[in-house]
């Protein structure tokens, strides 16, 4: 196993999924629960499963949060957030009031009424936005299991990677220099989810 990737491990993800996920595709991983965990990290992925305050309270109580900013924006190591993950990367939630990570410069919104049940829960289908690493290894018509309440838009469309339709439009995954970001699991979404997670944990360091 050559690539390494560590998983930022504060309480609220599904560790166990991803690193299964990772050892299928080869790829060694490790957790991060306190700073200097993190301080000989070269991928980084951030995962997330619950609400948007709670979360950054918890980034911010162990220092998690200003640890992962240093990496991405200091050193450039490639990060990854994934469903709560991706929306802590950016500026806030309308679920929550305390500002994000704002790695990315982005929020996230609850899905309308008009959208139908909330969650989006299930699986659909993704369309690629603009060109990426990340996602160059997609196969056409790739699909991906969802699990959210509230949606991503970035402020600037370029940012968009992938995009997908509930009811309204939103930016499915998203990335700005050595910084991504996936609304869906790749970790329940089998081969496409495969697919994904590779190319990260195969990006240079």
């Amino acid at each position: 196993m050559s690539a390494w990737v560590t998983i930022v491990d504060y309480g609220m993800g599904n560790i166990g999924s991803l690193r299964n996920m990772f050892r299928r595709i080869g790829c060694a991983s490790e957790l991060a629960s306190t700073p200097d965990d993190l301080r000989r990290a070269t991928k980084l992925l951030l995962p997330g499963v619950g609400a948007f305050d709670p979360a950054m309270e918890r980034l911010t109580e162990t220092g998690l949060g200003q640890a992962v900013r240093d990496k991405a924006l200091v050193e450039g190591v490639p990060t990854l957030g994934i469903c709560l993950g991706m929306q802590l990367l950016g500026d806030g939630s309308e679920e929550g009031e305390r500002p994000g990570l704002s790695l990315i410069p982005a929020r996230a919104r609850r899905f309308p009424a008009s959208a139908g049940k909330v969650p989006h829960m299930g699986w659909n289908e993704v369309t690629p936005a603009s060109a990426s690493p990340l996602t160059a290894p997609l196969p056409p018509a790739s699909r991906f299991y969802f699990v959210h309440s509230y949606y991503m838009l970035a402020e600037d469309p370029a940012d968009a990677i992938l995009t997908c339709t509930y009811g309204v439009p939103f930016h499915a995954a998203i990335q700005r220099g050595n910084v991504y970001g996936a609304q869906f699991h790749p970790e329940k979404s089998h081969r496409f989810g495969m697919a994904l997670l590779k190319a990260f944990a195969e990006l240079p360091c």
